[in-house]
């Protein structure tokens, strides 16, 4: 991208738009989360074929993601951000219309892939913008996305409650989340390439330091996704406690990883991403020792609770780290988000297939060891520490102009 001078207000508003981004794309991902027994009733499908359209949409974001940096390219970063994100938000109508197993997959492929490119143009936009701030922001969007998740799941749970039907429910949102969506984009920055800037390939593998910096985001990817689909379990099943006490497990896991994310931000500028992950690495696998070793339903809560405040900010410095580590950063950042969520997809189904073959505190010492390689490859996301005398763009003031 060009080399363009912003006056630090706008940048600040940019930060600010590019905030509720994050919060408008995690809210379609709770909408949708909760209506998803609807969504298999309608369809007539089985839970075993649920499962299987359920890949569809780490499916379509893989094949999907690289295409966003050649979209920036061609368009600029704000008119394909605002394109991108409301294809997305659309997208969440498709899997309630669908009224077969086959029309349910390729719905969920469709919502997959506009996930994953408006995942990596909005994460771009807010790697340059921790830049020109020259401080650690990238923790704190995240947060804001685990925000608009929780909003739009605790919608989609009055309307299940309701017993409202999906397809108005999310015509409804989608419209909302629309208009929410491209007001913010408005203010986020119109970055444009450069005159000589080669354009990037549609389709290319991730370089090197994108899969070193995706191993890492892989490991803390693998730790969430058990967690918050096996918590529950493993307090039931293992430690024989009540539906209610099992599932408050799970909410204090997803309550930590989300205030970690908020007062992530701060912790990185004074410490740096490195001993920040090699610190919350440590949170996270004496979590997982808790879970394996204590015994006791306090004891695993009280592990499960600290894996979720080891494992919150990896990702988000995963992300910040690839948008530095190469000249093309969407293309690193679209190979990291295409490991994490590959990582996401066979997470549940890898915990659980090892249960079945052992147990589950088997399953969840293989968890403990993977948060132990976030305190051994930390040093890979040293592009997150910025330099800050080679990064910060200059901050002449010069006059504000209007998006």
């Amino acid at each position: 991208m060009s080399t363009v001078v912003y006056a630090p207000r706008e940048v600040r508003r940019a930060r600010y738009a590019v905030a509720a981004v994050f919060a408008v794309h995690g809210a379609v991902t709770g909408s949708f989360a909760t209506r998803v027994p609807w969504i298999q009733d309608h369809a007539g499908v089985s839970a075993g074929q649920l499962g299987l359209a359920l890949a569809f949409p780490a499916l379509g974001a893989s094949v999907a993601m690289p295409l966003a940096g050649s979209i920036s390219h061609r368009f600029g970063a704000r008119t394909a951000l605002r394109g991108l994100l409301a294809l997305w938000t659309l997208a969440l109508v498709l899997p309630s219309l669908a009224p077969n197993l086959l029309t349910l997959c390729l719905a969920l492929f469709v919502y997959g892939a506009t996930a994953g490119m408006s995942d990596v143009a909005m994460n771009a936009l807010g790697v340059e913008i921790e830049n020109r701030l020259d401080k650690s922001i990238m923790s704190g969007l995240h947060g804001m996305w685990s925000a608009g998740a929780l909003i739009g799941s605790a919608a989609g749970t009055l309307a299940a409650h309701l017993g409202s039907d999906a397809r108005l429910h999310h015509v409804l949102a989608a419209g909302v989340l629309t208009v929410a969506g491209l007001v913010a984009c408005a203010w986020v920055l119109d970055l444009q390439p450069a005159e000589d800037e080669d354009p990037p390939p549609r389709f290319a593998l991730p370089p090197r330091s994108a899969l070193l910096i995706g191993a890492v985001g892989f490991c803390a990817v693998f730790a969430e996704g058990a967690s918050l689909d096996w918590s529950a379990v493993y307090l039931r099943d293992e430690l024989g406690t009540s539906a209610g006490l099992a599932a408050a497990c799970t909410t204090g896991f997803t309550l930590t990883m989300a205030l970690a994310r908020f007062a992530g931000d701060k912790v990185v500028d004074r410490f740096g991403a490195v001993r920040t992950v090699r610190v919350s690495g440590v949170l996270a696998a004496l979590g997982g020792l808790f879970i394996v070793l204590g015994g006791r339903p306090a004891v695993a809560m009280a592990g499960f609770a600290l894996m979720g405040l080891g494992i919150a900010v990896v990702v988000p410095l995963c992300f910040a780290a690839a948008g530095r580590a190469g000249s093309n950063p969407s293309l690193a950042i679209a190979g990291v988000a295409t490991i994490t969520y590959t990582s996401g997809l066979v997470a549940p189904s890898a915990i659980g297939g090892l249960a079945e073959l052992t147990s589950l505190v088997v399953s969840f010492g293989l968890v403990t060891v993977l948060t132990c390689c976030l305190v051994l490859f930390a040093k890979v996301l040293r592009a997150g520490d910025r330099d800050r005398a080679k990064i910060s763009p200059p901050s002449a003031a010069v006059p504000d102009r209007q998006p």
